[in-house]
């Protein structure tokens, strides 16, 4: 099947309803559309009081050089409005323990680095900007365990800037703040998300063969990589061993974001061009259940309280919303 054609059936996939447990996905869901009109939306995530936060990733060679927002959505009042800009090209965004809004600043003019902000005073501090003494390659996607432990993908889509990193690897930063590279065989780590249980780090390779995504001419051959849900033994220190591939979508891309609900089940943002939507798996990765997206997702979040079993996700330039059978889980 050629890609000019898996390009026009995409879209029926997001006409069709879900399938698949319907103890997971009610027979009925479907997505309700609440923010539109960004560059590529990323990170959606809710804060205690339910307010919702996402990235907009404004790739500057295709937006004018804006220069990143988070925005945020009240689901009280349906409005979305801008909490801060720039963001330091923020992708992926995650509220700990404490309430504290950490965010993965990526690079194409970004931070390169892992911030944590106080929403109380709006003042935010560095958790993680170099390794060995060289800037991170371009922070992705956060998790949090229950030991308030911090793990972060590194890897690099886009960006002028040099790559100072020999590996695009997941790190660890501890209460203490020291930092640690704990997984260098991930192929290009994306999504990242800690088991309830604290026992699983999942990680998301998705290879897609350039560090230079709007730099890459388009006459260029491009090899892919590893296109994977790979599960890692996650050990009370924090350290991770590869346990086994979860699933492979070689040689159509592989996921970016997921998240777990309270019985572990993974809900995963898979973005091939065939079957674009969201996964959900059980934790030893057989399928349950599959809801079309219109265009290729890119992260999932769950809400807070009444709205705990409301999915988020963001796809395009778009994030929507869809009523679940499963709670999502939140650090206690």
């Amino acid at each position: 099947m050629t890609l000019a054609l898996l390009t026009l059936l995409a879209p029926l996939y997001a006409q069709a309803p879900p399938s698949g447990d319907p103890s997971i996905l009610p027979a009925g869901a479907r997505l309700e559309q609440i923010f539109t009109g960004g560059i590529l939306t990323e990170g959606v995530t809710s804060a205690p009081d339910g307010t919702v936060y996402f990235s907009d990733i404004t790739f500057t060679h295709a937006s004018g050089m804006q220069a990143g927002h988070i925005m945020k959505y009240d689901p009280r009042t349906g409005q979305v409005s801008v909490y801060r800009s720039p963001s330091g090209m923020s992708n992926g965004l995650k509220f700990d323990a404490q309430g504290r809004l950490l965010a993965a600043e990526g690079a194409d003019y970004g931070g390169r680095r892992i911030t944590r902000t106080d929403m109380r005073t709006g003042k935010a501090e560095i958790l993680a900007g170099l390794f060995e003494g060289r800037p991170l390659n371009s922070p992705n996607d956060i998790t949090i365990d229950e030991k308030g432990r911090v793990y972060f993908s590194d890897p690099r889509y886009l960006g002028h800037e040099a790559i100072d990193q020999p590996f695009q690897a997941v790190y660890r930063v501890d209460p203490d703040r020291s930092i640690h590279r704990i997984i260098t065989d991930a192929g290009k780590p994306n999504g990242v998300c800690v088991s309830p249980d604290q026992r699983t780090l999942y990680v998301v390779s998705n290879e897609n063969g350039t560090t230079a995504i709007g730099r890459v001419p388009e006459s260029a051959p491009v090899h892919r990589g590893r296109m994977a849900l790979l599960a890692y033994d996650l050990a009370a220190d924090g350290t991770a061993k590869f346990r086994k591939v979860m699933a492979d979508y070689a040689p159509e891309d592989g996921p970016d974001g997921l998240a777990a609900d309270v019985d572990g089940n993974l809900y995963v943002a898979v973005r091939r061009i065939s079957r674009p939507g969201i996964v959900v798996y059980h934790p030893e990765g057989r399928e349950l259940a599959f809801l079309p997206t219109k265009n290729l997702p890119t992260n999932v979040g769950f809400g807070r309280g009444a709205d705990a079993n409301m999915l988020y996700i963001t796809e395009g330039g778009s994030v929507h919303r869809v009523r679940v059978n499963k709670k999502g889980y939140q650090l206690p």
